[in-house]
């Protein structure tokens, strides 16, 4: 098999490419953790990211979750859908909208949102402690940046 690499056109090293690199990592870190709150509580990525939105801001919509996550809507619909089938998450008519949903944690939620978040917690302070006080500084202006320079991307 023949991996030389061609002079006719541009070369991706995929390995290298900072898109690839940070999904790659984003889905092995989230993986991770997810593995055990899947086992533990039957609960998928996508599920534990909406309820970690609405553990935050309770009395949102399922738009305003999509945006807080970055997540396809579709993605966010299938997972509230399985959210409120499960008890989790309670979706009722906003006070300042009647045309507007918005969504909280039931009782059960925040039950399993209690159990959930300190074992993220932990995962992240183990991920980090790889990283010297200094490194972590400016790992989180590194994400910063980097964020506000793709929201300008977007805008234009």
């Amino acid at each position: 098999m023949n991996t030389k690499p061609t002079t006719k056109h541009h070369v991706l090293e995929l390995e290298q490419f900072l898109p690839y690199r940070l999904s790659v990592l984003s889905n092995t870190v989230s993986q991770a953790i997810a593995d055990c709150y899947e086992r533990q509580f039957a609960l998928s990525i996508t599920e534990w990211r909406v309820m970690a939105v609405l553990g935050r801001y309770e009395g949102v919509s399922a738009r305003e979750v999509a945006e807080r996550t970055a997540m396809d809507k579709v993605a966010v619909s299938r997972a509230l859908s399985g959210l409120i089938a499960a008890g989790r998450v309670r979706r009722r008519i906003a006070e300042h909208d009647k045309r507007q949903s918005v969504l909280q944690l039931t009782a059960k939620g925040w039950k399993v949102y209690d159990e959930v978040a300190p074992l993220a917690l932990e995962h992240e302070r183990r991920l980090l402690a790889h990283l010297s006080t200094e490194e972590q500084r400016w790992l989180t202006r590194i994400l910063e940046r980097l964020w506000q320079a793709e929201l300008e991307e977007i805008a234009r």
